[in-house]
């Protein structure tokens, strides 16, 4: 299985200017600093909550068609699925008809399940990721996210525009704060 992001997310979660105001900060000097800290923090966000945040497109290559009537896609809240898209032992593309399956959005992670009475093509598959789901994740605008996950973002971008280095002298070395681990792991998707 691998998973990829091919359409990455069109605004972050929260602004600059917000994170400003959080931070306390008035002036423009550490704007590129504050700007790559919260796209870091957003990535970091994802990736350990294994959530999408704003609307974005993954793509789901696996090496076969799976032996249950179903596929999972990872990175939850599934939006909707664009295409399934196969390749035979020629090269060819295929497209399975959205006919032949339903798309579960509201389970966690979403899914896709074949209807009744359908079942997977039985054509000859191509022996490398040959089944191809291509699928939009996301809770939607930046103003859709939700505030906890915001605030998580938040605090780790203060925590790392406050401690800019990894080890600070002459200070007791610690993890990231309590409250950003808590947030991260009641969030986390299986």
């Amino acid at each position: 299985m691998i998973l990829k992001r091919t359409v990455e997310p069109a605004a972050e979660p929260l602004s600059v200017s917000a994170l400003k105001n959080h931070l306390r900060v008035d002036l423009s000097d550490d704007d590129e600093l504050i700007a790559a800290y919260l796209e870091a923090a957003r990535d970091y966000v994802e990736k350990t909550t294994r959530r999408s945040l704003v609307t974005q497109t993954w793509r789901l290559s696996l090496d076969g068609w799976p032996a249950c009537d179903e596929i999972i896609l990872p990175r939850p809240p599934l939006q909707s699925v664009t295409s399934i898209v196969y390749y035979d032992s020629e090269g060819a593309s295929n497209t399975l008809a959205s006919s032949a399956y339903d798309v579960d959005i509201d389970s966690e992670p979403g899914r896709v399940v074949l209807k009744h009475g359908e079942s997977w093509p039985s054509t000859t598959l191509r022996p490398m990721n040959p089944v191809q789901v291509t699928y939009v994740a996301g809770y939607g605008l930046a103003a859709d996210v939700p505030s906890y996950l915001v605030h998580l973002i938040r605090l780790l971008v203060s925590h790392w525009y406050e401690n800019r280095e990894p080890v600070v002298v002459g200070s007791i070395v610690g993890n990231i704060p309590l409250a950003v681990d808590s947030l991260i792991w009641l969030n986390r998707s299986y």
